[in-house]
Parts: C-alpha cells; sequence; structure tokens
C-alpha cells in the first residue's frame, strides 16, 4: 500500500525532496486562493498590533501543503517554528517542555494533532485560552496548584480527519482552514515550476499530462515529475516532451484520470466478478487479497470523488463513467 507512486502519504523519497521545493512565503504559493487571501489578512492585522497571530487549525486530505503552509505563516509572520506531531507527545511533560522553549510570538506546528493523547489535551487547553501551565504539586491535603505562565505563542494544527478532533480543542482554534483538491491548472504550474527547480528541461503539454493523472495532490505531482524526469534522461535526451511523458507514466501505471494498477484491479474484479455490484466491502477485499479498512481508507476515497463508484445501503457500485474509462459495455440495471 505505502508503495503506490499515487499515494498522497508521505514516502521516503518525499521527505528531502519537499524541503527544498516547498515555497516560503504567500506570493509563492500556488493555489487554495481563499484560505492564502484570509491569512495574508490576518497575519498583517497581527503584524499591525504586533500580537501573535490566532490559533489556526489546517485540514484536509494529505498532500496538499499544510506543512508548508505553517511554514510559510511563520516566515511572513518572522518568527520561529518548533515542529512536531501528535503522536510523538506522550505525555503531558513532553509538551510542557516544547512550550516553555517557545517565544513571544513563536509558531508551534502539531501535525497530526487529532491523534494527541487526551491527558496531553487536558494540558493543551489552558496553554491555548490563557497562555498557561497549570501543574499540581505534592499529593493529598497539601497538594497545591501551580500556574507556570508562557510566552504568547500561536498554535497551528493540521490534521486529515478533523472529525475526530474533540470539540473542546476544536473550538480554541481562532482561524480554520480547509484545503482543497487543486486544479489541473494549478498543478501544471506547480509542475512546470518544480521542474524548475530541479533543472529539468520540459515542454508543451507535458506539464498538464503530468498534472491530469496527479488525483488534484501536489506530492503526487511532484511525485511523478521525478519519475518522468527519469525516463527522459535514460530514453531521451533529459528534455521531457508530452509523447515522453505520456510513455513514461504508462510504463508505471498511471492512466489518464490517475488510476494506478490496484485502481483498475478492483474495479475489473467488481466488474467481472460481480457485474459492478451492489457488491460489500468486505467481498471486494477478499477478491483482490486486501483488508476491508484499506479499501475503505485508501482505495475507495478517490474513486469515489471522480465517481467511479457509488456507495448504496447494498454495497459498493460501479457508476457508468467507470464503464466508459476502462472501455466496457454499460450493463442494463433494472
Amino acid at each position: 500500500m505505502e508503495d503506490r507512486i499515487v499515494t498522497a502519504n508521505l514516502m521516503m523519497e518525499d521527505q528531502t525532496a519537499e524541503f527544498s521545493l516547498r515555497p516560503r512565503y504567500l506570493t509563492e504559493y500556488i493555489g487554495q486562493a481563499q484560505v492564502k487571501d484570509n491569512l495574508k489578512i490576518y497575519i498583517e492585522a497581527a503584524k499591525m498590533r504586533n500580537e501573535a497571530l490566532d490559533h489556526v487549525l489546517l485540514y484536509g486530505p494529505p498532500g496538499l501543503g499544510k506543512t508548508t503552509l505553517s511554514n510559510i505563516i511563520a516566515n511572513e509572520l518572522g518568527v520561529s517554528i518548533r515542529t512536531t506531531s501528535g503522536p510523538a507527545i506522550e505525555r503531558p511533560g513532553d509538551l510542557a517542555a516544547i512550550l516553555t522553549n517557545l517565544q513571544e510570538n513563536d509558531v508551534l506546528f502539531i501535525d497530526e494533532i487529532h491523534r494527541l493523547h487526551r491527558t496531553v489535551e487536558e494540558v493543551l487547553y489552558p496553554a491555548m485560552e490563557d497562555f498557561a501551565l497549570d501543574f499540581i504539586i505534592g499529593k493529598g491535603p497539601s497538594a497545591r496548584s501551580v500556574r507556570l505562565d508562557l510566552p504568547k505563542f500561536t498554535l497551528i494544527g493540521a490534521t486529515t480527519r478533523a472529525g475526530l478532533l474533540s470539540a473542546p480543542l476544536r473550538d480554541r482554534f481562532g482561524v480554520v482552514s480547509r484545503l482543497e483538491f487543486y486544479t489541473e491548472d494549478e498543478l501544471s504550474f506547480i509542475v512546470s515550476r518544480t521542474a524548475d527547480l530541479l533543472d529539468v528541461g520540459i515542454i508543451g503539454e507535458s506539464s498538464r499530462e503530468i498534472a491530469r493523472r496527479s488525483r488534484g495532490t501536489p506530492r503526487i505531482a511532484n511525485r511523478l515529475l521525478k519519475r518522468v524526469r527519469d525516463y527522459a534522461q535514460v530514453r531521451g535526451d533529459g528534455m521531457i516532451t508530452e509523447s515522453l511523458a505520456q510513455e513514461a507514466l504508462e510504463r508505471i501505471q498511471v492512466d489518464p484520470m490517475g488510476l494506478d494498477a490496484i485502481d483498475h484491479k478492483m474495479l475489473h474484479a467488481m466488474i467481472a466478478n460481480y457485474k459492478g455490484g451492489p457488491v460489500g466491502v468486505d467481498t471486494i477485499a477478499a477478491s483482490i487479497g486486501e483488508e476491508s479498512q484499506t479499501i475503505e481508507d485508501v482505495y475507495e476515497p478517490y474513486l469515489l470523488q471522480i465517481g467511479f463508484l457509488q456507495r448504496t445501503p447494498r454495497g459498493r457500485t460501479v457508476t457508468a463513467a467507470a464503464y466508459r474509462h476502462l472501455g466496457l459495455p454499460i450493463p442494463e440495471r433494472s
């Protein structure tokens, strides 16, 4: 599952490359126009008042630029950023150590914030609201509460599953922004920009061909560009043309809609074995040798998004659009 080239999750090869490709300021950031325009106003207002920016929650599917945007916010504010993740903060003491080392108006970025331990969340509430930490010293009748003041800071939380955030935590964010999938034009621009940064020649409609197969996600677009670059260097003169891009992407089994071999396997299994459905997710999982949870979390979302699958009370159904894409006759259903 993790080896799929069209997965939006961060892969090992992305970690070093993404850092050098990330834009540093809002003027360089492509896409997410509404989120960007709103943040520009909030950041400017905070700088004019010389205050910390309100706490920011960024949510949406993986690979759309939540981490990039958090670093941009810190750069625009002219402050330092401290980065961590929800699973990495195991105890309240870990969070307290991070918070007490922040400077005035600094940014604390917590990725996968929905995975914070409940005990850690309890410490975070007064830190976000009152910029203070509450400690209990001693035990029994002699126990007393001590409050430690913190510098004003901005917490930026990123999550792919906003519904898993507890209501008290979610309510403490002043700025809540959802990141949407990118358009083909935006992704084409991103591919061209990345090619310039990687010093790769790209001409014609090549960038649009890669963008079309990127599932609306910049991370996938950059990953596909690197694979096409490799192919162009070995099989061509290093210049990426439209025909060469098509040939390279076909070789790694990514079709014009961004479907890979596993997507095709799932759709063909449903059509060949169950006449396109309706069929239960457990049955689909058994047919292609995967777990049902993997089907629901990894394979299904994109097929549902582009209208190739439907969820019904009786199970999953392959749509007419999927039949047309696969070049198969559409069956008559009662």
